[in-house]
């Protein structure tokens, strides 16, 4: 399948490497000329185009669009004469469906809020879909968006708190983590093995809530035994205010 990312920024850079990652696609990005993104593309092995008529010229079965808000719909009004059957999907914050739907009527729309873990094919990603959503059309949209990672569908409105805790989560998790590898250096592991035990036991704890679909809550009980160790450290949490901390962080990040 052909997929065009309109946009190599950050976001853009992460969608493409996970992409890549899966060597199934044919892989189109477009960005204004500019020396990182084209050493990336080299080094990446995509093909860069600079302009969308490059875009439209190449067909793709799939847009992504990853542009700053403010220049998206200009972005996509040099994008209308692609073909009707192609799926659009906008990961551009502050843009609505209707927005794109005025600009592109009769073409598959979805908007995504995607976070930087899609380079790695563990993401998340939430997802909205536009009106006109066919069974070919979202049969192409998960061919794009299940490689990168855990795609979760909610009504658009809920797409900003999505992305609060997806896009913005993954900044307060490696606070998480790097508060605890000052805790293992303090008590003798070297820098290195501290942030990697980190990572591990952020990654597995991920693992095992979305493989058993048990509640953070019955995780945390499977391992704080009455009188133990964790109960203790859980105990401290409690008493800093850690839970009321996250909360205030996400209503920060959301307003």
């Amino acid at each position: 399948m052909k997929i065009a990312v309109v946009g190599v920024g950050q976001m853009g850079s992460a969608i493409i490497k996970g992409l890549l990652n899966h060597h199934e696609d044919d892989i189109i990005g477009m960005n204004p000329v500019n020396p990182r993104v084209s050493k990336f593309a080299q080094e990446a092995g995509f093909r860069l185009v600079n302009s969308s008529e490059e875009v439209v010229s190449k067909k793709p079965a799939v847009v992504i669009i990853t542009t700053p808000a403010k220049v998206t719909l200009a972005v996509l009004e040099k994008l209308a004469a692609l073909p009707a059957h192609t799926v659009i999907i906008s990961a551009a914050a502050g843009i609505r469906l209707t927005d794109i739907a005025a600009i592109l009527p009769t073409n598959p729309l979805a908007a995504i809020i995607p976070n930087i873990p899609v380079a790695v094919n563990a993401g998340t990603i939430g997802l909205s879909l536009g009106d006109h959503v066919m069974a070919p059309a979202f049969d192409k949209i998960n061919h794009v968006l299940a490689p990168l990672g855990e795609v979760i569908r909610v009504p658009e409105s809920q797409l900003g708190i999505v992305g609060t805790i997806g896009g913005c989560g993954p900044a307060f998790v490696d606070v998480l983590m790097d508060a605890l590898g000052d805790a293992g250096v303090k008590y003798g592991l070297n820098r290195s093995t501290a942030y990697r035990l980190a990572a591990s036991m952020v990654n597995g704890s991920g693992k095992l809530a979305l493989q058993t679909g048990l509640t953070p809550a019955q995780l945390r009980d499977q391992v704080t035994s009455p009188g133990g160790t964790t109960i203790r450290g859980v105990e401290a949490l409690e008493k800093s205010g850690f839970r009321y901390a996250v909360l205030d962080a996400v209503n920060k990040a959301n307003g």
